[in-house]
C-alpha cells in the first residue's frame, strides 16, 4: 500500500530523508500505475511521433542515471553511457524502435537498479550538500536539491502520459 506522507527515511539527514521518501512515494505511484500491463500496452503508440510506454519507462531510467552522475560524479556522460542511454534520452522512434519485445518485469528491473544507486549515494550525504551550487556551461546556476526536484518531475510528467496511453489503448482495444 502507498503511504501518501512524505517522512525522513532512517539513515539520513532530515532534508535528503524527505527527499528520498518523495522519490520513493513517485516511484511507488508510477509502479501502482503499471499493474496488470501487457506487453502489447507497452509497446502501443497512440501517435506516430509519440512515445511508448517502454520508452518512456526506460526514459525515467536514463533521467535518473544522468543525475547521478551530473550529482554524484560531477561529470557529463562519457560516450560509452551516452551510447548505452541516448536513446532512452532522446525518445522518439529511435527508442520506440529499441525497446521492444521485453516484459514489464525487465523495465522494472532497470528502475530499481537505477534506484538503488540513488539511494545509497545519498546515504554519503549531508542536507548541506543539496544546497551546494554549481553552473551549467552556460553560466546558469543550479543546485543539486534543483537537480533531484527535476528527476521527481520528469517522472511524474511521464506517468500522466503513461496513464493516457494506457488509458487510449483499453478504448481502442474494446
Amino acid at each position: 500500500m502507498i503511504d501518501y506522507r512524505i517522512t525522513r527515511e532512517e539513515g539520513f539527514d532530515q532534508r535528503i530523508g524527505e527527499l528520498i521518501s518523495m522519490l520513493e512515494h513517485t516511484r511507488s505511484v508510477t509502479m501502482e500505475e503499471l499493474s496488470g500491463i501487457s506487453r502489447e500496452e507497452l509497446e502501443y503508440m497512440d501517435d506516430p511521433g509519440g512515445n511508448t510506454i517502454a520508452s518512456l519507462l526506460m526514459h525515467i531510467a536514463a533521467i535518473e542515471f544522468v543525475h547521478q552522475i551530473i550529482s554524484f560524479e560531477e561529470r557529463d556522460l562519457t560516450e560509452e553511457e551516452a551510447d548505452i542511454w541516448g536513446k532512452a534520452i532522446n525518445l522518439g522512434n529511435p527508442a520506440n524502435l529499441h525497446y521492444q519485445g521485453l516484459e514489464v518485469d525487465e523495465y522494472l528491473k532497470a528502475l530499481q537498479r537505477i534506484r538503488s544507486v540513488t539511494v545509497s549515494s545519498f546515504s554519503q550525504l549531508s542536507d548541506q550538500w543539496l544546497d551546494e551550487e554549481r553552473r551549467w556551461g552556460n553560466g546558469v546556476s543550479y543546485n543539486f536539491y534543483y537537480i533531484w526536484y527535476h528527476v521527481m518531475e520528469d517522472e511524474i510528467n511521464h506517468r500522466g502520459q503513461i496513464r493516457l496511453l494506457r488509458r487510449k489503448y483499453r478504448e481502442r482495444s474494446n
